[in-house]
């Protein structure tokens, strides 16, 4: 558990509202490159909360994930492979933007965790991270690729969500966030769990916003 949970805020923006005050509002922080963990779930104090780690700072912070738009910079556009086991992705050849499961200079390096979520809370030691709702002008999928270059698809919306990818207590995962076309989407998560006494736990839905450069 770490000692210090600390979220921060960017710059604040004026907005003027009905009756002509203006109030301050937090502008959005905006993370382009470097290690977060988009879905981290902890369990403090009887509740299960997910929000946002970003390793981009020093000393890293959690953040809410309403806070924070996550970028695909244009680097991160490649082509769909040819091996019919990426046809998730769309047409051999056609355009798609990854977030690579390896860190990679100048992009987002993005992962799942439940890294401080001690062992023996959760029965099974099991947490099950759903994506139960994405919105966009493409499909998105978040997929594993083994050393043979071979996908396991972990969440796709092409084919219907809910989709569900279990996290053990103590995991950390990276891995591909592809979306197969520019433009803003957002992806809402919820993670649940059972607690080893029998109780069900609900973190609620966290919204992430996602914006990928042509």
């Amino acid at each position: 558990m770490r000692l210090t949970r600390v979220v921060q805020v960017a710059a604040v923006t004026a907005v003027t509202v009905l009756g002509g005050a203006t109030i301050a509002q937090a502008a959005p922080v905006v993370i382009s490159s470097g290690h977060v963990d988009v879905v981290e779930a902890e369990y403090e104090d009887g509740a299960l909360e997910v929000h946002l780690h970003d390793h981009t700072v020093d000393p890293a912070v959690d953040r809410d994930p309403a806070a924070v738009v996550l970028e695909a910079v244009p680097g991160t556009k490649t082509t769909v492979p040819s091996a019919a086991a990426y046809r998730f992705l769309g047409t051999a050849g056609s355009p798609v933007w990854v977030l690579p499961q390896d860190q990679r200079a100048g992009v987002l390096f993005a992962g799942l965790s439940a890294e401080n979520v001690q062992a023996g809370t959760f029965a099974g030691d099991k947490l099950d991270f759903a994506l139960t709702r994405a919105t966009g002008p493409g499909r998105v999928s978040v997929f594993d690729t083994d050393a043979a270059g071979s996908p396991t698809v972990l969440y796709h919306s092409g084919d219907g969500l809910p989709d569900v990818h279990t996290v053990h207590a103590g995991d950390h995962h990276h891995t591909n966030w592809a979306f197969t076309a520019a433009g803003t989407y957002t992806l809402t998560f919820d993670v649940t769990a059972t607690r080893s006494d029998g109780t069900a736990v609900d973190s609620g839905p966290a919204t992430y916003t996602f914006k990928v450069d042509a």
